[in-house]
């Protein structure tokens, strides 16, 4: 103990703290994929609060520093997307790059400016109040303005190795964070307490407890299969971003798509979002009538990834179309799934005023898309009802509970080519582990570019293609059928509204700074 004391009196002074809270937060992609260092998080949210436990002074600054570092470094393929790709500017690129991280620091910066007023002992402080606000502000962020919950906390866990995985189907994505918070938080309880050794022991006890309880939830089978067993080929047409939209384009990738469909004979055939670089009524009406007979002499069931008009003309969507039983009195009434949670900025525009502007700069066509609705009814192909969603839907569970219920399946169809071969189609890929995870169900994805992928209802990737090839990724899926405790609660809303009484209970009987007790 005397070593660590000799320590932080080092870290204390500005020279070293700074350069160590940033250190820490640029460690934090190595704990999710595509690395999954899970142990790592808990380390690493550990020596946050310990750095801000010695500094009190600079709490908020602190928390805003890891948060923007954290964050820029995790989501450093924005640039990816404006630049590289789009063709914006670095002069506009950079600085826009800068602005979600720069934003996104202002929830952990409110969660310990919050904590910061709570006046208890260190162990209701640090071990409960701390772990329940964080989770707060972490829900805040993935709600407030359409929500960006990329990098929460309980996403470093979602890994078969990681015990905490268990909680997210007992309640979802938000009480794996506050596992992995409250782990965390009780760490920095174990190792740095000066009191006696029975106070090392409570948290301690709790960590082992909680990861038991994580481990037992894990191994619970809480959806079963229905009996229904298919193959499932999903097509990686491996497209880039940057010619995937130009007019000369158009029928070189419908014949790699055609050709990839006719070399499979899958139950189950799925493209990737926007795999047909047009708009459905636009097409001639050769190409989907071509689609849907191979895929009907193969055996197989077909949907893909198109941009459609809406009814009224007025506007686009981005949908999931199932031509499993297209003919051409039948091309009016196509089933389809629409995306309904759009990406800002990237699928459509908020402030026109200000930001039309920027999009002249860029090459970035169909960015005002139209929302599809909530709990759209599921696809049927084959023995299977597939619940679809498109892309950046993927991180909200939710939202897709309503349409998972109706399902056997799940499916995500993706194009991340807009961000190369960055971090973001692993760190995407490890959302939809989640999302298999909070539903009980297969979760399959086809992309164009990467991560294509197999997963189980457990999370665990059974198959997966290499990310910027073009390939076909065939296996094998079962229907499921059931709830998980996540499903039947209706989402997270409960475990956010118990935290809130907790948090606001213990506002309410704060201790003024004078009268608080430390352990």
């Amino acid at each position: 103990m005397k070593i660590l004391r000799r320590l932080e009196a080092y870290w204390q002074k500005p020279l070293l703290y700074w350069p160590l809270v940033i250190v820490i937060a640029t460690a934090t992609p190595l704990t999710f994929a595509p690395y999954y260092h899970f142990w790592l998080m808990p380390l690493l949210f550990g020596a946050l609060i310990r750095l801000i436990e010695l500094r009190p002074s600079v709490t908020a600054a602190t928390a805003y520093v890891f948060g923007f570092f954290a964050y820029l470094s995790q989501f450093y393929w924005i640039h990816t997307a404006l630049h590289n790709v789009s063709g914006l500017p670095n002069l506009y690129a950079i600085p826009m790059t800068v602005l979600l991280p720069a934003f996104l620091a202002l929830y952990p910066t409110l969660c310990f400016w919050l904590w910061k007023k709570f006046h208890f002992p260190r162990w209701i402080k640090v071990g409960i109040a701390l772990p329940v606000l964080w989770t707060l502000t972490e829900f805040a962020r993935e709600r407030f303005l359409t929500g960006f919950g990329w990098g929460a906390l309980g996403y470093s866990q979602i890994t078969k190795a990681s015990p905490l995985a268990g909680f997210a189907p007992v309640g979802g994505i938000h009480l794996v964070t506050l596992a992995t918070a409250c782990i965390g938080a009780w760490l920095v309880l174990l190792v740095d307490n000066a009191g006696r050794l029975k106070n090392r022991l409570l948290p301690l006890c709790c960590g082992v407890a909680l990861c038991t309880v994580g481990y037992i939830a894990q191994e619970t089978e809480f959806t079963e299969p229905d009996g229904s067993t298919n193959t499932v080929a999903l097509l990686q047409g491996n497209i880039e971003q940057r010619i995937k939209w130009q007019e000369d384009q158009i029928v070189p990738t419908i014949q790699k798509y055609y050709e990839q469909l006719s070399k499979t004979r899958a139950d189950i055939v799925i493209l990737p979002e926007t795999a047909i670089p047009e708009m459905r009524q636009a097409l001639p009406e050769n190409v989907l009538n071509a689609f849907a007979a191979q895929a009907q002499s193969n055996g197989s069931a077909l949907a893909l990834g198109i941009t459609q008009y809406t009814h009224d003309g007025n506007g686009y969507e981005n949908a999931v179309i199932n031509l499993t039983n297209y003919n051409n009195t039948t091309a009016k009434e196509i089933p389809y799934y629409t995306k309904n949670h759009l990406v800002p900025f990237g699928e459509y525009k908020p402030l026109p005023a200000i930001t039309n502007v920027l999009y002249r700069m860029m090459n970035m066509p169909l960015a005002d898309f139209r929302k599809g609705g909530e709990g759209q009814a599921p696809l049927v192909m084959k023995d299977q009802r597939v619940a679809f969603n498109i892309c950046y839907e993927d991180g909200f569970g939710d939202e897709l509970i309503a349409t998972a219920r109706q399902s056997t399946l799940l499916a995500n169809v993706s194009n991340m080519a807009w961000y190369g071969d960055s971090n973001a189609m692993y760190q995407q890929l490890q959302q939809s582990q989640a999302r298999a995870m909070e539903l009980g169900r297969y979760m399959v994805r086809a992309t164009n570019t990467g991560a294509t992928a197999i997963i189980s209802p457990k999370g665990s990737i059974i198959s997966e293609t290499e990310a910027n090839t073009e390939t076909v990724l065939t296996g094998h899926i079962k229907g499921y059928t059931g709830e998980t405790p996540y499903m039947k609660m209706g989402g997270s809303w409960w475990l956010i509204g118990l935290l809130a009484v907790i948090a606001a209970v213990l506002f309410i009987l704060r201790r003024k700074p004078e009268s608080s007790i430390e352990m």
